[in-house]
């Protein structure tokens, strides 16, 4: 078998070392002299096996003070396939229900979220627009949180109303406050659209510079984007719901068909 390249010997090297616990957790990587140092190796070498490591989401660069090694996060596993008709699940179609604390609370981990910022859009994100089957120059009603695990930033949710569900009789999606029991039961009180299905659609990019200040993430962690379309009895798109979660805390599962609750802990013997 070749042998592997030296950097990633170096990377290998340094990852065994942070997952040891030698490198601490949260604490300031060796500087890249120390480093060329130990090694014997080149600067380029060095590099090489730093941005591998940041590639690994095990090392960030913080501007004006080096390379530090991130914490240790414990994902959460959102199920996106929740029940259409009910909403419930971690991953509900209902963006303001209670489904997503009462989740994580049973995982006993705290959750909150934030109370909504409303804005109206106009135009609308073109992505949005497609999704929502409205003209690039309508208005629609943007309704943001934040959500929170165990006070970490988990992900940033926005969810997209057409204007026509205000004229229609919906005024308090324009309301700066939850909607209680959610959402979804607002609508089908006031105007009579109900939930019918919904879509997802997961991408994957870099996060843009708020999104690093929020989550204290590097640009080289992926995060995801998921848009969510609901579409109502009349499958016309009701709403679109955005939310965008690092991929150094989240996962996800489907499930299709008639299946158990997942049983993946693995406790301190392996079992």
């Amino acid at each position: 078998m070749a042998q592997q390249p030296l950097y990633q010997q170096i990377a290998d090297a340094i990852r065994r070392q942070i997952e040891d616990g030698v490198l601490e957790r949260g604490r300031q990587l060796p500087t890249e002299l120390e480093l060329r140092e130990k090694f014997d190796a080149s600067r380029n070498t060095i590099r090489d096996a730093i941005k591998q490591l940041a590639a690994l989401g095990l090392v960030e660069a913080r501007p004006g003070q080096g390379t530090f090694i991130t914490s240790k996060v414990d994902p959460w596993v959102t199920t996106l396939s929740g029940d259409p008709d009910s909403g419930q699940g971690e991953g509900s179609v209902d963006p303001e229900s209670a489904a997503y604390l009462s989740e994580v609370a049973q995982g006993h981990r705290k959750a909150r979220r934030s109370k909504p910022r409303v804005e109206i859009r106009q135009p609308a994100p073109r992505e949005v627009a497609l999704r929502l089957r409205i003209g690039d120059d309508e208005q629609v009603i943007a309704r943001h949180e934040q959500r929170f695990i165990d006070e970490i930033p988990w992900s940033l949710v926005t969810s997209f109303y057409p204007m026509k569900l205000v004229t229609s009789g919906a005024a308090d999606l324009l309301m700066a406050r939850d909607l209680i029991p959610g959402t979804l039961t607002y609508l089908s009180r006031t105007i009579g659209l109900n939930q019918a299905g919904y879509r997802d659609w997961i991408t994957a990019r870099a996060p843009s510079e708020d999104e690093q200040k929020f989550f204290g993430i590097s640009h080289t962690v992926t995060v995801f984007e998921l848009y969510r379309t609901v579409f109502d009895q009349n499958r016309d798109p009701l709403l679109v719901m955005v939310s965008i979660y690092p991929a150094d805390r989240n996962q996800f599962i489907y499930n299709f068909g008639d299946t158990p609750r997942p049983q993946y802990h693995i406790g301190p013997d392996g079992a």
